[in-house]
């Protein structure tokens, strides 16, 4: 059996099929001990720790640090006997034992341009069809001499030997208009559509050397010497200084890759806007007796060390309005409705990541105090970035505390399998009738967004009209539901 063993980057729970590695806690050579820490990841759901299945030692970290990998996929190699000894090169794969070395023959059988003179055609460096040269891709061509077919009455030329081929200079133009003779005193030899053309370029005929029969200018001359021309100008040229125009492009935009927390949050939110009828109601609450409450509760010695806010009697509230309204806590299952008798309540938490809803587990069933405590737990928790998958799934029933970014209120989502989501707006004052008057008093907003496969208008009011009584009156609330 082999010593080193790959481990693979396992499922974490919920089918999750990749995760992006945020940091190896152990470097290569480590010695490790079974179930140490060896690599933080974090996967759609939250940043996990993951143990080592081996001990031993670390022998190769296969992805780097922020790599997003598949699950199934070998992330290390862990030497299970490390005191064996050294490993055998077959044992490790190392690439470099099964790589041949060229023999001198197949060495010498490489054929290789000469550095100078003529070169073959097809050999790098020689000539290439078109007057082209050879050349790898990548490289410029070198300077070669390409031959151009004789043209109909060309006096033929005598080979010679090969000599340096001196740079093409720009043909002359003159400035002066053409007086139709040549540079001999001769007339200039050129077809009026020629001439037209050296007239609408200002090129001077009698300045250019005709390549065409019996010395004539043809069009190609005339191109080439305006062409010249106008190449030899450009230096002198000083351009305007261009007006600024404003660029809505590539680069003035960023693309931020989407993956872990936020990727899953995207597919859940499309899934259940797509699925699930929403409908959504609003309350405006007086919650001056509700903060009066929380203020004698926190001066209480046994909560003086307790954390203390609005959203714990938000919560309260919930989990007292489902007793009464059990349908309101179930999911819709295809042919059926499942209506469950344990609150597992989702706390919506806005971390570096993204947003995230962990939950409560059977959170009716705990007093106000434990329920406290389980919230500043699980809010701690989430912006530590530490909290499991397992406090992420089952959730039946959620909030959303949008009032901590001084929204009065929103039209909420339904996490995917749940049927009602409440938003808790800030708690602002403002002036509300009060026993006949107007007076500044304490007033939140509530929103109720559910699936209206499952809850119908009536059963909806009520929920939330019940959640406000709570809130608009705590003490009396508790008295007469409990």
């Amino acid at each position: 059996m082999s010593r080193i063993k790959e481990f693979n980057l396992p499922d974490l729970g919920e089918g999750l099929t990749e995760g992006e590695i945020l940091a190896w806690l152990v470097k290569v050579g480590d010695v490790i001990e079974l179930n140490q820490p060896i690599v933080e990841v974090e996967t759609a759901k939250a940043a996990v720790e993951i143990p080592a299945k081996w001990a031993g030692q670390v022998q190769s970290i296969f992805h780097p640090e922020g790599s997003t990998v598949e699950v199934g996929t070998p992330i290390i190699a862990i030497d299970t006997d490390p005191g064996a000894g050294p490993i055998e090169a077959s044992t490790t794969g190392a690439p470099d034992a099964a790589l041949p070395t060229p023999s001198a023959a197949s060495l010498a059988a490489v054929q290789v341009a000469p550095a100078e003179g003529a070169v073959e055609p097809g050999l790098i460096g020689g000539p290439a069809p078109g007057g082209r040269t050879a050349v790898l891709v990548g490289y410029g061509p070198r300077t070669t001499a390409a031959k151009r077919r004789p043209r109909k009455g060309d006096t033929p030329v005598p080979a010679q030997a090969a000599q340096p081929v001196a740079p093409t200079q720009p043909a002359p133009v003159a400035t002066a208009p053409s007086n139709g003779h040549g540079p001999a005193g001769g007339p200039v030899l050129a077809k009026p559509p020629v001439r037209k053309l050296a007239k609408d370029l200002g090129v001077d005929l009698s300045a250019l050397t005709g390549s065409g029969p019996l010395g004539s200018i043809t069009r190609e001359d005339v191109q080439r010497a305006a062409s010249g021309a106008t190449a030899a100008a450009e230096p002198l040229a000083v351009s305007a200084p261009a007006t600024a125009v404003a660029s809505f492009g590539a680069d003035r935009e960023q693309r931020i890759h989407v993956k872990g927390v936020r990727k899953l949050t995207a597919e859940n939110m499309s899934r259940s806007a797509f699925t699930a009828p929403h409908v959504t109601e609003f309350l405006t609450v007086d919650v001056t007796r509700a903060m009066k409450a929380l203020d004698r509760l926190r001066n209480r010695r046994e909560w003086r060390d307790v954390r203390v806010s609005p959203l714990l009697l938000v919560a309260k509230a919930v989990l007292l309005a489902v007793k009464r309204h059990p349908m309101v806590n179930s999911t819709w299952a295809g042919d059926e409705i499942v209506v469950k008798d344990y609150v597992n309540l989702g706390i919506a938490a806005a971390t570096e990541r993204g947003l995230i809803v962990p939950n409560i587990k059977d959170a009716g069933r705990l007093s106000l105090r434990e329920l406290a405590d389980a919230m500043t737990g699980l809010v701690q928790t989430a912006k530590a970035g530490k909290t499991s998958p397992a406090d992420m799934s089952g959730g039946t029933l959620t909030i959303t505390n949008v009032g901590v970014f001084g929204v009065d209120t929103g039209t909420p989502i339904l996490p995917p399998g749940e049927s009602a989501i409440l938003a808790f707006g800030a708690v602002r004052e403002m002036p509300w009738v009060h026993k006949g008057k107007v007076r500044p008093r304490q007033v939140t907003t509530l929103g109720l967004s559910f699936d209206h496969r499952i809850i119908d208008g009536e059963l909806g009011s009520k929920f939330l009209r019940d959640i406000g009584e709570f809130l608009a009156d705590p003490e009396a609330a508790l008295l007469a539901w409990t």
